[in-house]
């Protein structure tokens, strides 16, 4: 069948954009391309399953993580509007066995409840994805925690634990399992054949692609994960069910029709600063044109669900391998798609290398306490926080933001040994370069225990160095963790895992005499929790 020349041209610039991972034996991606309801690109790129040499086509499934959220938040907003449910309602009422914190459904819909992440919170107790784990030990890790980031409304931080939450006060309203909810209210209406609920890892799913990670250069290898999703997570879908379900924001069919509205609806924080995180939505601007969507990241899946209202336009990018980057790729073929017209705001010129490098180092901010190194690496700006690498790009006000991600965070330079840092919410923060790092505070050794994760922390000498042995509710031994000095007040601490490797700090708080009778962490979306000394 012939395609429209413009047609043809658009999927081969795609298909320069993804031609390393038609190599043979490498995993790829799928992408599809929809302007006003007409799907111009569907293609797929690469294998879903390396093993039995299955290639990625159109109707391959995936596991697409965070993306499920918006799906979660929907089903919330069905029983809004059936009066069984209030956006002004706290978590607890709904699920007793929660403490009395004052959150909102709708604060948790936004993820500015300041719930910490029940993720890290088993994390910090020694216990990772990689490890087995039920539902309800997700729910025990949430039931135990009294600690808030925050202020509720205060800021924006990502946390799963929203959703996770939200997907269960969903099955106790409900009476039924948030899957069965969710294909009889959303799935089946609009046709989503291909898109379920998964909550185990090992249930049999057609036409499901194996997650990988590493790359055609190193090999690849299987991802390993043994944690149950709901809410937060736990959707199967196709990139076809995902344009289906894009299309149902130009065109509502599902009751009550104003549900994409109040999906997108825009709420300020508490002191009237904006909060870029919708419900369930995430937004941006991509060459002056605002996008809504929402990105996925799973152990060997990588999900991009990318729109573009003004001009009409959706691209969607979903991966089965942990380092291709879907949300720098959709953003590119959202590029290709537009070339040509003049939708799109000329680019702003991109950091040099010799900018880069003349602020190139480790920057720390002790009261945060914050820590973060900026290097150019891979011809572009990045900076390493919390273990995690990001892209720094230019915005229109000349600062250096971070490309993507969970977090607010962008750069000013203010002389050679001085940056400020805006965090969010109005919050702008002076980091100095960091010299010398001073060695682990003596005294610090002893056992430290955190009521709101049930972990213990035994912070061990050996000769010059220091480490952590953890134990939790879910896990006791493992590796130790390496802790590293920074001042006289902070140390970091690395936690290794098989898929990332990742950090956080802890401010020491001494008593009477210097003694430390406290480590108050702080990790990517946990922040200040207390590890009280306990011998």
């Amino acid at each position: 069948m012939s395609k429209p020349v413009d047609t043809l041209s658009l999927e081969r610039r795609v298909d320069a954009l993804f031609s390393r991972y038609t190599q043979s034996g490498s995993p790829g991606a799928v992408v599809a391309v929809m302007r006003s309801g007409h799907v111009e690109l569907c293609k797929g790129y690469g294998l879903a399953s390396i093993e039995l040499g299955v290639p990625i086509t159109q109707k391959t499934r995936f596991r697409i993580a965070s993306v499920s959220k918006q799906f979660t938040v929907s089903a919330a907003l069905m029983l809004v509007n059936e009066g069984r449910l209030k956006l002004s309602d706290p978590p607890h009422k709904y699920l007793h066995e929660l403490a009395p914190l004052p959150v909102t459904i709708d604060q948790m819909m936004r993820n500015c409840s300041g719930l910490p992440d029940f993720l890290e919170l088993l994390r910090l107790g020694g216990h990772g994805l990689d490890k087995p784990a039920r539902p309800a030990d997700l729910l025990a890790a949430c039931v135990l925690n009294r600690h808030l980031n925050f202020t509720p409304g205060s800021r924006f931080l990502y946390s799963n634990t929203n959703f996770l939450l939200l997907g269960l006060i969903i099955e106790r309203i409900a009476g039924r399992k948030l899957g069965d909810f969710l294909a009889e209210r959303i799935f089946k209406p609009l046709g989503m054949s291909h898109t379920l609920l998964a909550p185990e890892i090992d249930t049999v799913i057609p036409d499901l692609a194996t997650g990988y990670l590493g790359d055609i250069e190193k090999g690849f290898r299987r991802a390993q994960h043994a944690y149950p999703q709901g809410g937060e997570g736990g959707l199967v879908s196709s990139v076809e069910d995902l344009l289906i379900w894009s299309r149902h924001f130009d065109k509502p069919k599902l009751d009550p029709t104003d549900l994409p509205a109040q999906l997108m609806a825009q709420k300020p924080l508490n002191d009237g600063h904006a909060n870029h995180y919708r419900r369930g939505l995430d937004t941006s601007l991509l060459r002056g044109l605002q996008t809504i969507g929402h990105g996925g990241l799973w152990p060997g899946f990588r999900t991009e669900f990318l729109r573009l209202p003004s001009v009409e336009l959706t691209v969607v990018v979903i991966s089965n391998l942990g380092t291709l980057d879907p949300w720098r790729l959709a953003r590119g073929v959202a590029v290709e798609a537009l070339a040509g017209t003049r939708a799109m705001a000329r680019p702003i010129p991109a950091p040099t290398q010799t900018e880069i490098e003349a602020l190139s180092g480790t920057w720390f901010n002790a009261e945060e306490p914050s820590l973060f190194e900026l290097a150019w690496r891979n011809n572009e700006p990045t900076v390493t926080q919390n273990g995690l690498p990001f892209a720094l790009a230019r915005r229109s006000d000349g600062w250096l933001a971070a490309e993507r991600g969970s977090f607010e965070f962008a750069l000013k330079p203010m002389g050679p040994r001085s940056v400020q840092v805006a965090l969010g919410a109005g919050r702008i923060v002076t980091f100095r370069k960091l010299g010398r790092r001073k060695p682990v505070p003596s005294g610090i050794a002893g056992a430290y225990v955190s009521a709101d994760t049930g972990a213990t922390w035994h912070v061990r000498r050996g000769g010059a160095d220091y480490t952590i042995g953890v134990s939790g509710p879910l896990i006791a031994g493992g590796a130790p963790w390496p802790v590293r000095g920074i001042d006289e007040h902070t140390v970091e601490i690395q936690t290794p895992g098989p898929w990332l490797t990742v950090t956080q700090l802890a401010h020491l708080e001494r008593g009477r005499g210097g003694r430390i009778k406290a480590l108050v962490v702080s990790t990517g979306r946990v922040k200040s929790l207390r590890f009280e000394r306990a011998d």
